[in-house]
């Protein structure tokens, strides 16, 4: 079930002017936070410590299967019945430019005015390591990690999937990352009940990433040498991609070490030259803005192409 290039791209050209507006989110949840619960109540059921570690990753299938099922029959029912018009205002859900954006540039105007505790804060809300150690430098390198590989996740997968498999893909894809968020870790809890979410998302993500990575080289005019070499050093499949372009478009150095949970984590060096500051996370959300740019004009071309 394909979708046109034109309703894509009406549903991202109306997620960025509008959101998801909170005033709607207090009203009506986002459908994200739907399926997040659905999750979480499979998790709380299924994934029991008394099963063994065979049992359990069966049943993390089991869960993947619904919650997939779950969102593409969803996503079928508002096709079939609510014609295009309710695909492209239902369809703004699944996508995250804007709201990315304003997460991203929360961090940016608070650094770049010297507020470092502000920026911290801020940094906070859309990075899972620790930040009250973290320097303006840590702050920016957070926050252009995050924006970069966002933009796999938050818009060109999910445009990607909406493209190739309409509302029920975006919805499916949606559920997958979700739950990739939710249960696909490694730590003895979730290792093999999350295990199937987690390998499903790399899958999924596998061809988005490599586009949102040269998206970003192709915004940023450079950061090709730097994504070739450096992307399969990142413990993900996929984020080293739109990561290290990042790294290269700025002429920075992204990863290395960060503390999560007090811990140390010493993650690979992607990119050469100096740490990133403000100016340089300024930088990245013009590059981000031009990649989003150039991903319409694709679907813009997609959409004259289009023959169905």
């Amino acid at each position: 079930m394909w979708a046109s290039p034109w309703l894509v791209l009406a549903a991202a050209a109306l997620e960025a002017a509008v959101g998801y507006p909170n005033a709607l989110h207090k009203r009506v949840p986002h459908p994200v936070v739907w399926i997040g619960t659905l999750i979480s109540a499979l998790e709380a059921r299924l994934n029991r410590s008394d099963f063994n570690e065979a049992v359990r990753r069966a049943l993390g299938i089991v869960t993947l299967l619904i919650i997939v099922g779950v969102s593409g029959l969803a996503g079928w029912l508002v096709t079939a019945f609510g014609g295009p018009c309710a695909v492209i205002i239902v369809g703004v859900a699944g996508l995250a430019q804007r709201s990315l954006y304003d997460h991203v540039r929360a961090v940016a105007k608070p650094l770049s005015a010297g507020d470092l505790d502000g920026a911290r804060t801020a940094v906070g809300m859309i990075v899972g390591r620790d930040t009250a150690r973290l320097d303006e430098s840590g702050v920016a390198a957070a926050a252009v990690e995050s924006l970069a590989e966002s933009f796999c996740d938050g818009v060109v997968a999910p445009i990607f999937w909406f493209v190739v498999a309409g509302l029920p893909g975006l919805f499916a894809y949606k559920a997958v990352n979700t739950a990739d968020s939710l249960i696909g870790h490694r730590e003895p809890r979730w290792r093999s009940f999350g295990w199937a979410s987690a390998r499903f998302d790399d899958l999924l993500n596998l061809i988005p990433a490599r586009l949102a990575g040269g998206l970003i080289a192709l915004a940023g005019r450079g950061g090709w040498k730097t994504m070739l070499r450096d992307a399969g050093k990142h413990a993900s499949p996929n984020a080293g991609w739109p990561e290290a372009a990042m790294a290269g478009a700025l002429g920075v150095q992204l990863g290395g070490p960060a503390w999560y949970d007090g811990e140390v984590s010493n993650r690979p060096v992607l990119g050469q030259g100096r740490a990133p500051d403000a100016d340089d996370l300024a930088r990245a959300l013009k590059v981000y803005l031009v990649a989003c740019t150039i991903l319409w004009l694709m679907l813009l071309a997609g959409g004259f192409a289009w023959r169905h």
